[in-house]
């Protein structure tokens, strides 16, 4: 506007020195890409710092980084369906402001505003890089490996609760079995150019993807009367890698196996285009993995139509006819393949449609809902949010803590924790709904909520692998693995989530009891929802992992199946999460399993579960966990009894299908439970793959220097009285070598081999030594009379009392005279012992010494 000022300030205006630093800084962990000459001067900036100071410094979905001054605006731009109008008020607001001109002798963006537009003296706050956003601070944008293509469009699905009960498909057993054609006799309608497999790894990530100009994978239509349907999945959760025209209105789909493997194909998530009513269309996913399915007993696919959400607000719906679940027969030699097919008629014409194997939760999802929870004066009391970490591509993993303020330090110090966590499996959508439903109840003002805040700290991890579910995994991370198999993992920067999680509740196990941790998942071979739990060995708490699991069952019993739960420990679960925090102490440790199907109980019997089924066993883990901690055992040993008797019940049928005979009146309690229960191997995904190629060298190294720190971890230090010990048998050691030449010296030689026993007689007569506490050497110093013994008579007193003994010994028999080494100095349980459940939330350390806290440091990545 005025260019003659602008020329004038450009010249007169220095650099603000703490801009310059931040800069620097945040270009050299690759967070501000842009060119220093491109910033916006402070002196001739056109926009009230008042309202718009903070810039979004991230990668956009372009070349370049993006430098926009109202972060309202850039969430507008990235995610305009989860703001509100309140917020689109605020934005509007914003612009007006915008208009206003700042003083132009301002130079340091720094300072604050007070009403009149006058500099105050106060300084903002200062900016962490890795703190959660704020409530007026941006959503953080979705990063992907740079081998994916992502396309700028933005997902988002309405939540409808069908009207009416969606029932299992019953089969007829005369659906079609198709043959599997392949490109060479169809038309390649859809195809990911490059898709990483497990000869590649991953090295590093960018808002957006790949570089370059996003290429447009669809066929192009003909024209009006083309009715080829148009494939895409590059969005985020999405996974097709393939399609395949081999009629009019019939194709194949192949899959994407989950990013550096060559395997996991369950889940899919794509959107087709361009369809036609009335017209019966039949997809076939051709390369999925898992012999048995839900699909083979009545489960259906999802569909969404973007014209019904838009016009009936109808969203998800289970559709699907003829389906079959059955064997690919045409394989190359490999692993065996299963095809699921189906037919479907769209309801419009022209329509945008959607297909799920269950109802999808982005990342996205997430951060709109935690923006949400911060955006609440109210929650916000209550709900803390932090940054757990950063994944491996440098997305946020998010940590909540709820609890209400404690009025004193006693009060607070005798609260309990409370640990879930959802989508290690990033496939697992339905993790997220019952997360979702837990976060609902418990920060919502019910009296039952208020009540658990004021007894329990929960500690909430809603999206454990956030990468995993931006790229549409099924099961592992972007390191290849499954990262519930890894748990007891030393590579903190290959497994950061997982790393982070265990360490954040050992040091939570340090300051208090952990009661529960749940494990949220899905499972793809039994429908309703149960948990997985451990087996205690300790007769005092027998059957106590079992009163929570059958309190929820009664508390759902029309979701929840407690027949369906299993407390086997095998050895190939030895790495989850739920087996690794029971050997760290946590009794009630659990995986909860919910199906992807639907239920066989009660009310809800033969019908698809929905979000608000699952969101609703949320409460129902609230309620529960109020029963299972009322101060009135009442309930609490009815189950226990309970539990017993179907314990007992078990047994009997165990030994009648052996074809044998057993009183169990007296001992039935001392039978192992686990010999009576099945393998809780759930999938084909059982076993772990192990560490990935590259990851071995370094796993390796790690474990070398382990081991060579714990030889040269020096001993701790010895009290005065301990160190005077020592020095006094040192010098009795340097005596006895003077004296080996003289004509006693060979009884004198004896006489040191068996100074332990001597150690032990006089620990009898000294009525003052301590239990469990080395003898001192005060009766043989003389130090309680006063006098001194020398060498001399020292010598002569050991000989004395140990003559007798030293004549019956055997001759030539030789004991070492150094002192004996600790065989076992780890102290530590063997890998096969159950921990006992310890009482006391302040475990005392060993030496009566005060164990540090030991913080996991932030590791900072630097991405290109």
């Amino acid at each position: 506007m005025f260019p003659a000022l602008e020329t004038e300030l450009k010249q007169q205006t220095l650099p603000d020195p703490y801009e310059d630093f931040m800069y620097h800084h945040l270009q050299y962990y690759g967070y501000f890409k842009a060119e220093r000459g491109s910033l916006p001067n402070s002196a001739t900036h056109q926009h009230v710092w008042k309202n718009n100071h903070r810039y979004l410094l991230s990668g956009s979905f372009g070349e370049t980084a993006d430098l926009i001054p109202d972060p309202l605006q850039k969430e507008k731009r990235l995610w305009p369906t989860c703001l509100s109008s309140a917020v689109h008020r605020q934005i509007e607001a914003e612009n007006r402001d915008s208009l206003m001109l700042n003083s132009p002798l301002l130079k340091s963006r720094q300072l604050l505003h007070d009403d009149l537009g006058e500099v105050n003296s106060r300084l903002r706050e200062p900016r962490d890089l890795f703190a959660f956003f704020s409530s007026s601070g941006p959503l953080q944008a979705p990063r992907w490996p740079i081998e994916c293509e992502v396309i700028k469009e933005n997902i988002h699905h309405i939540e409808w609760v069908p009207p009416q009960p969606e029932y299992f498909y019953q089969p007829t057993g005369n659906e079609k079995v198709p043959e599997i054609v392949g490109e060479e006799k169809g038309t390649v309608v859809y195809q990911l150019d490059s898709v990483p497999s497990e000869d590649s790894y991953f090295t590093s990530s960018r808002v957006g993807g790949k570089r370059g100009i996003i290429k447009e994978l669809a066929v192009t239509l003909q024209g009006p009367e083309d009715n080829t349907l148009l494939f895409e999945s590059r969005f985020e959760s999405g996974n097709l890698q393939k399609a395949v025209r081999v009629n009019t209105y019939e194709y194949e789909l192949t899959l994407r196996t989950d990013l550096y493997t060559n395997k996991h194909t369950q889940w899919f998530y794509f959107r087709v285009q361009n369809t036609r009513k009335d017209v019966t269309y039949r997809f076939t996913i051709v390369n999925l993995l898992k012999p048995k399915s839900l699909y083979t007993i009545g489960m259906k696919p999802l569909m969404y139509s973007q014209l019904d959400a838009s016009t009936h607000s109808i969203g998800w719906r289970r559709e699907g006819d003829e389906i079959r679940y059955y064997r690919n027969n045409t394989e190359d030699g490999q692993q065996p393949f299963y095809c699921l097919t189906w037919t479907i008629q769209f309801p419009h014409d022209q329509d945008t449609c959607f297909f799920a194997h269950f109802y999808p939760y982005t990342y996205t999802d997430l951060q709109c809902f935690l923006l949400s929870v911060a955006n609440s004066p109210v929650q916000s009391q209550f709900c803390k949010l932090r940054t757990l970490c950063r994944s491996l591509a440098g997305n946020t993993v998010y940590l909540l803590t709820i609890t209400n303020p404690a009025r004193t330090p006693q009060e607070a110090a005798a609260k309990k924790a409370v640990v879930l966590t959802a989508r290690v499996h990033p496939g697992e959508s339905n993790g997220s709904w019952i997360m979702k439903g837990f976060l609902d109840f418990i920060l919502s003002n019910s009296p039952d909520a208020q009540l658990l805040r004021d007894i329990f700290i929960f500690k909430v991890v809603p999206m454990l692998n956030p990468d995993g579910v931006i790229v549409g995994n099924y099961r592992c991370s972007l390191a290849g693995r499954d990262l519930n198999r890894h748990y007891k993992t030393i590579l903190k920067e290959s497994f950061p989530c997982i790393w982070h999680t265990r360490n954040m509740i050992k040091r939570l196990l340090e300051e208090r009891e952990v009661l529960l941790y749940c494990d949220f998942h899905g499972h793809s071979r039994k429908n309703n929802i149960f948990l997985y739990g451990c087996n205690n060995n300790d007769r005092k708490f027998w059957l106590h992992e079992r009163v929570f699991p059958l309190m929820l069952s009664k508390n759902a019993p029309d979701k929840f199946s407690f027949h369906s739960c299993n407390f086997k420990v095998q050895k190939c679960k030895e790495g989850t999460g739920r087996v690794v925090m029971w050997r760290m102490g946590i009794l009630n440790s659990y995986t909860m399993e919910s199906t992807f199907g639907g239920s066989t109980l009660g009310n809800k019997r033969d019908t698809h579960f929905t979000p608000e089924d699952l969101k609703s066993l949320g409460y129902h883990v609230c309620d529960t966990l109020l029963d299972f901690c009322d101060p009135d055992r009442t309930k609490f040993m009815q189950c226990l009894a309970e539990l017993k008797e179907l314990l007992q019940q078990e047994i009997h049928k165990k030994f009648k299908e052996l074809g044998q005979d057993m009183d169990l009146e007296g001992s039935w309690s001392d039978i192992s439970l686990s010999d009576i229960e099945s393998s809780t191997s759930g999938s084909d995904s059982s076993l772990s793959d192990g560490l990935p190629v590259h990851l071995l060298n370094t796993a390796d190294e790690l474990n070398q220097k382990k081991k060579m720190y714990k030889k040269k971890k020096r001993k701790p230090l010895q009290s005065r009285k301990q160190r005077n010990k020592q020095y006094q048998k040192s010098n009795l050691m340097q005596e006895s070598k003077l004296t080996e030449d003289a004509p006693e010296g060979a009884g004198f030689a004896s006489t040191l081999q068996k100074q332990p026993a001597f150690f032990k007689n006089s620990e009898n007569t000294s009525s003052s030594m301590m239990k469990n506490e080395k003898p001192r050497l005060n009766e043989l110093n003389g130090r309680d009379k006063g006098t001194s013994l020398g060498p001399s008579k020292m010598t002569t007193l050991i000989l004395t009392k140990n003559k007798e003994r030293m004549q019956r010994e055997k001759p030539g028999f030789t004991v070492s005279c150094s002192p004996k080494r600790n065989t076992n100095p780890s102290q530590e349980p063997a890998p096969d012992t159950k921990p006992n459940w310890s009482r006391n939330r302040y475990p005392a350390t060993k030496g009566g010494r005060t164990t540090a806290v030991v913080y996991p440091s932030l590791h900072i990545y630097t991405y290109p």
